[in-house]
């Protein structure tokens, strides 16, 4: 398959601290990759580098054909591109959830408002939440948040959709409706990459699992082969703690 997202040597560093080591990692058109690994390993981070939100010390950011590590790219234009959804939700608590649904389609993408509302309705009819669109976040659970959030991320029909971590901050019984919500996009054919702990939701949605230790890719591959019959040592120690 062609890597609709690619990246090749990726470094980054806060001040002396390497978070990433030369990291490789792509992502082909259609395809869900679940990033593992223990916390400190440099998931987020690099969820952030892919998404131009935080600058790369070296390598190279391919998005298509475009090379979006350029420093004389658009990074606004790029970051449009994707769809980000985070564990803490970051819903604007001023605007009620339609409005949060609806502001980068009608401010970033020029929809007309009738139009970013309709596609918004209609999505928040898909993931059960239309009957709180005038409601503000903090009228919702944590669970009903958190897929306002990824509607707001697919709003704009993004060409990769960036998740991190968007269960952790969720009580359990909570995480089921999420998760239901990312493997319904899954089965449209959304591509996703996501920094997930939830393993047996990578196992059952995932095409590839990515093993991340210490800011090296130490694993990567089917995510039956790389959960079940991991190759790698580290990989085995990590899991072997985990699922422990």
């Amino acid at each position: 398959m062609t890597a609709l997202l690619r990246a090749t040597g990726l470094w980054k560093a806060f001040g002396e601290r390497e978070v990433l080591r030369g990291v490789d990692i792509e992502v082909a058109r259609h395809e869900v990759v679940a990033l593992i690994g223990a916390s400190g390993s440099g998931k987020s981070t690099l969820l952030r580098c892919l998404g131009l939100l935080e600058t790369i010390d070296d390598g190279q950011i391919l998005l298509g054909d475009q090379d979006i590590s350029d420093p004389r790219i658009d990074a606004n234009r790029v970051r449009a591109r994707f769809g980000a959804v985070f564990q803490n939700y970051n819903l604007f608590p001023h605007l009620s959830v339609l409005e949060n649904v609806t502001l980068a389609s009608r401010v970033v993408h020029k929809v007309p408002k009738h139009e970013a509302q309709e596609r918004g309705l209609a999505l928040l009819e898909r993931v059960g939440l239309v009957d709180l669109a005038k409601e503000h976040p903090d009228r919702l659970s944590g669970g009903q948040q958190q897929r306002a959030a990824i509607v707001r991320a697919i709003a704009t029909d993004p060409e990769v959709l960036l998740l991190d971590e968007i269960t952790s901050a969720l009580d359990p019984e909570l995480v089921g409706e999420v998760l239901e919500l990312v493997g319904q996009l899954a089965a449209d054919g959304a591509t996703i990459l996501m920094a997930t702990h939830e393993m047996a939701f990578a196992r059952d949605v995932a095409h590839r699992v990515v093993f991340l230790d210490a800011g090296d890719v130490c694993e990567q591959g089917p995510s039956a082969q790389v959960l079940g019959a991991p190759r790698e040592p580290r990989t085995r120690d990590f899991l072997s703690r985990f699922l422990a």
